[in-house]
């Protein structure tokens, strides 16, 4: 159960959209609209297959989504949602 992390913001662009940390000046690029809609919908309640799954987006592209995913909460882009009144 994640969330976008407070203090990151999204600029949408044609590609997906660049996600950009205050904290930390992390810069990161999401690319592709599907990427971008499933972040935008975590809400730190559904678990990530959830919104995989409410996103549409088909089960055999999964693994990739959890491997970007995976790769936003490392660099602090995403955090468990608990984390996001902290």
């Amino acid at each position: 159960m994640l969330v976008l992390h407070p203090s990151v913001s999204l600029r949408p662009e044609r590609f997906g959209a660049l996600a950009y940390s205050f904290d930390t000046r992390k810069l990161s690029f999401l690319k592709h609209p599907d990427l971008v809609r499933v972040v935008e919908a975590l809400d730190g309640v559904q678990t990530v297959d959830d919104v995989l799954g409410s996103s549409g987006v088909d089960p055999s592209r999964w693994p990739s989504f959890r491997r970007a995913l995976g790769t936003l909460v490392a660099s602090q882009m995403l955090v468990a949602g608990g984390e996001r009144a902290a």
